[in-house]
């Protein structure tokens, strides 16, 4: 942080682009989460076995 000298007070500059970069990381983040949830959601329905279709009632006729 900068200190910024004026009239005896000392004021501090916001660090704008850490603060940013946090947000970014902290989106990616959310992201890549995201991705392995639906990644491993996928797996899970590729493992099931495929249900099998109900019985039409219009063949038995």
């Amino acid at each position: 942080m900068i200190d910024i000298n004026w009239m005896g007070l000392q004021m501090v500059k916001p660090n704008y682009a850490f603060a940013k970069r946090q947000r970014d990381l902290a989106k990616k983040q959310k992201k890549e989460e995201k991705r392995q949830r639906k990644a491993e959601a996928q797996q899970e329905r590729a493992q099931q076995p495929p249900a099998e279709p109900p019985p039409d009632d219009k063949t038995s006729s």
